[in-house]
């Protein structure tokens, strides 16, 4: 089990930038009735088209933070995968005064982390084209204020903060060269981001109990 000494344990915190808590929606406009409501209709993504990721579908959703120097790392409910805004309740739950990131990997192809620490939040999708297919995806370019990806758009374009945990060891550069590595499976991806910010061994073995 890693060590940490008191520098390592003050780098998890966030620095004072950081987004709102509460989710920015974007919304589009509409006209006041006729032709231009029917084409918005036609255009505009119906969010109820989205199935909820089902159980097997869902490679794990984990939660990780720091208590006197110590990584912890936990299993989270499966229901999570689908909803943003309740998995950062859950982490602005969980102990440790430098906050909580939270990983959800998805068919071993698309992860989403979430780091929060108090009122701030700061979230990376992995494949800001998976917002056609899963909630969470289309939350996470929601909470953005992003416009949605185009089914035809080129995969594997990561949205959000490259940087989310720049500060304990993970620049955005390397995020990035671990996003575009396409011989590793979302699991092992994120795997290799914990293993660069001192999570592992207990991350691993957590990765492994949820996918067995």
């Amino acid at each position: 089990m890693s060590e940490f000494d008191d520098e390592e344990y003050e780098s998890f915190e966030l620095d004072g930038a950081g987004r709102s808590a509460e989710p920015v929606k974007k919304t589009t406009g509409s006209g006041a009735g006729g032709d231009d409501d029917i084409e918005d209709d036609d255009d505009d993504f119906d969010e109820s088209d989205l199935e909820d990721a089902a159980d097997d579908e869902i490679d794990f959703v984990l939660a990780a933070y720091r208590e006197d120097g110590q990584p912890y790392v936990q299993s989270l409910g499966k229901d999570l995968a689908n909803d943003l805004d309740e998995l950062i309740i859950q982490l602005r739950r969980l102990p440790g005064d430098a906050g909580a990131l939270g990983f959800v990997s998805l068919v071993e192809e698309v992860f989403v982390i979430t780091r929060v620490r108090g009122q701030h939040v700061q979230v990376l999708l992995s494949d800001a084209a998976a917002a056609a297919d899963w909630p969470i995806a289309r939350d996470v370019v929601d909470y953005l204020g992003e416009e949605p990806i185009d089914e035809d758009e080129e995969e594997g374009e990561p949205i959000g903060d490259l940087g989310i945990v720049a500060d304990l060891g993970l620049s955005d550069f390397d995020m990035g060269a671990i996003i575009d590595n396409l011989d590793l499976s979302s699991v092992e991806m994120l795997v290799e981001v914990a293993d660069k910010i001192k999570l592992n061994p207990q991350f691993r073995k957590a990765v492994e109990a949820a996918v067995g």
